[in-house]
């Protein structure tokens, strides 16, 4: 599972302590150079970063080796992920690619910005989805003008099918780029709909959700069960019902022949030999397609504990499928922040303290918490599903059985909460949302420690806590389009419930607990109000993430109402939260949290439906439009991502002597460069 970077944004964005501070105001990497820009782009709703990677001069010409090779990999799977979010990215994608590179008009008009403007959204979302909300948007530019860009461009640079003229081009490219309705939502969740019909990904073709759950329901998820579906595309073929393989030589072939070349590569220079294990059975799941290989390979990654560098390359999470089965290709390469790691070590090792003291029920409760590893890590290289948005926490893997007999890695990425940290300075959202001096100034004094911990505890204790019945299924078929929010609201239900134990005071990671409550005044804020900046007027939450911080807020207020434990508070035409009792308010999400747990150790979708479908998916229309214009005012872009740095080998005599991390001050640039180096599939697969 990955944590969202918006929930870190938000509360960092609210948190304006001084960046440099560690005791109370959260790690950053510690040579990080405090002069390093880390803010280059910006347009439509989106601010592009930078982030720097401290500490790499210092490695090895092994280690930088290594890190070059699983750069090469990651990046070589891009193209994957552009395919999985839509049948029709690469041909739109390569289209974009060329006219930004060869047309020979003026570039200097107001269409041209606008279509300018089309290309960074669509890079940013890998696709022309939006890469949070799911909808789809379209270039402020004419249909006219943009046919006039293909008229004076390189012909030869389009993605042409056999034969096609180029009005035909034309004409079947128009729904891709300018018809809003056609495939209008990358995931739909939305009740009482065909989900896997409604959405608008290419993990599905030609068959209803009905079908694809028919087709599964014959592969048993219990005990030791793969992750069934992971790694494949359902189609129909003379009326049956299929999987097409994502594997060398089955489909994205030719992507992951060269990611596993790179990898091969990395092989001959890994740091140990249990490391050099975990990348051999990669090779060897891509090359078979079978996920009793993958999972082979993920026993093998989170038994890899010594090694420095680290890399995450797969299809790893499901939150593009809207019945929670199919992985998207993501990549993040990283190395061991070692001075960072000491914090959420501390919290690891009370691992199974923190299990048998939850308010689960006892059945529900893990009797052996299996070895978390824990760190916090500096990110060399991102790719696919995890950029330009990234996440800000991982736990991986996501097999329940997995975690449960074997154990699971936990990681905290310093070097972008740093770059985060440095951009929350000027936003102004802390004073226009926040209520009162007292929260704003224990906010100030400890929102960006808070941040971190609630992320530790999220990823580190959250994802691998409690446990399935005996004979119960895994989620995806249990839960079904509600597995993802519950996930997600779980673990976060974990970290606030702990956040306000004395336990992290005594262990040493916060001085008091007004951490807890500075964590609680920012939670409570962006589920109920602050997070309402990203929907649009008329709609409701569809991101998984926004919809369990919603529920977990929204169902503490309603039954916390008795006792006015949390109130909403009007002052001078503008609506605020204000929590009136902090120790009620921990009660209440134990209390939740041991819902939820139950839910999913016994696969109750009736209960699960009801929760989510009645505190996180409605939005009360009236304070959207009130938190839009607040929000307006402030000129703040809601949406943040990252600039990737570029590893360039340094050559004697053809063998590498060096390997240098330049860091690119353009994302349109980059995107262009990606382009020369790295397409590496069809425009349709």
């Amino acid at each position: 599972m990955k944590y969202s970077s918006f929930f870190i944004a938000s509360a960092l964005t609210l948190s304006l302590g001084a960046c440099n501070q560690k005791s109370k105001n959260g790690t950053q990497s510690q040579s990080a150079d405090s002069t390093f820009n880390v803010e280059a782009e910006s347009f439509a709703d989106l601010q592009v970063l930078r982030y720097q990677v401290p500490g790499f001069d210092k490695l090895t010409l092994q280690q930088k080796k290594l890190a070059y090779y699983l750069s090469e990999a990651a990046l070589s799977g891009r193209d994957i992920t552009y395919d999985q979010r839509g049948k029709y990215n690469l041909t739109i994608r390569k289209t974009l690619e060329n006219i930004y590179a060869t047309y020979n008009g003026d570039k200097n008009s107001k269409e041209w910005e606008q279509f300018r403007e089309y290309c960074g959204r669509f890079w940013f979302s890998n696709g022309n989805h939006h890469h949070y909300g799911n909808e789809k948007f379209i270039p402020a530019c004419s249909f006219e003008y943009f046919t006039n860009l293909v008229k004076n461009s390189n012909s030869s640079g389009f993605p042409y099918l056999q034969n096609e003229t180029q009005p035909q081009f034309l004409e079947r490219i128009k729904p891709y780029i300018f018809d809003i309705n056609f495939q209008p939502k990358l995931v739909d969740l939305t009740e009482g709909k065909d989900n896997v019909a409604a959405s608008s990904n290419n993990f599905y073709e030609g068959v209803t959700q009905a079908e694809v759950e028919a087709f599964y329901a014959k592969f048993d998820t219990r005990g030791n069960a793969p992750s069934w579906g992971l790694n494949s595309k359902v189609i129909k073929e003379n009326g049956k019902i299929v999987e097409r393989p994502w594997k060398i030589g089955g489909m994205y072939g030719a992507a992951l022949e060269k990611v596993v070349y790179w990898l091969q590569k990395a092989v001959e220079v890994t740091e140990t030999d249990q490391q050099r294990l975990a990348l051999k059975k990669l090779i060897h799941y891509y090359q078979t397609g079978d996920l009793k290989d993958f999972d082979d390979y993920s026993i093998a990654w989170v038994a890899d504990t010594a090694s420095h560098l680290d890399v995450i390359n797969g299809f790893i999470e499901v939150y593009n499928d809207a019945i929670g089965k199919k992985g998207t290709f993501e990549s993040v390469v990283s190395m061991k922040d070692e001075e960072a790691t000491k914090r959420i070590k501390l919290i690891s090792d009370q691992a199974q303290w923190f299990e048998d003291n939850s308010p689960l029920m006892p059945s529900h409760k893990k009797k052996n918490v299996k070895g978390i590893t824990a760190r916090v890590i500096t990110v060399i290289q991102e790719s696919g599903d995890s950029s330009p948005s990234t996440p800000i926490g991982i736990n991986l893997p996501n097999s329940d059985w997995i975690r449960r007999d074997y154990g699971s890695k936990s990681v905290s990425l310093s070097n972008i909460v740093h770059s985060y940290n440095v951009m929350s300075n000027t936003s102004g959202m802390l004073d226009e949302f926040a209520y009162g001096d007292e929260v704003k100034k224990r906010i100030r004094e400890y929102g960006n420690l808070s941040s971190d911990l609630h992320t530790d505890m999220h990823e580190c204790i959250g994802h691998a806590s409690g446990q399935i019945n005996p004979g119960v299924e895994t989620p995806d078929k249990t839960l079904k389009t509600y597995a993802s929010t519950l996930e997600e609201a779980r673990a976060d239900l974990v970290a606030l419930y702990y956040i306000m134990d004395q336990k992290l005071v005594d262990i040493g990671v916060m001085p008091s607990l007004e951490v807890g409550k500075a964590e609680y005044d920012s939670y409570i804020m962006n589920g109920l109000i602050s997070q309402l900046t990203r929907i649009k007027p008329g709609h409701n939450l569809e991101e998984a993430h926004m919809r369990n911080r919603q529920l977990n807020a929204m169902w503490v207020y309603e039954k916390g109402k008795k006792d006015n434990v949390i109130e909403f508070v009007k002052r001078n035409g503008k609506t605020y939260t204000k929590i009136n009792d902090y120790q009620k308010l921990r009660v209440l999400f134990g209390e939740l949290l041991r819902e939820i747990q139950r839910i999913k150790s016994e696969g109750d979708y009736a209960a699960a439906k009801n929760l989510v479908e009645t505190y996180g998916v409605k939005v009360d229309q009236n304070l959207l439009k009130e938190v839009l214009e607040r929000f307006a005012k402030l000129n703040v872009k809601p949406y943040k991502g990252f600039i990737q740095p570029r590893l360039v080998p340094v050559f004697k005599n053809e063998e590498i002597v060096d390997v240098k991390v330049t860091y690119p001050t353009s994302f349109f640039e980059q995107m262009m460069d990606y382009a020369k180096n790295y397409s590496l599939l069809p425009a349709i697969n």
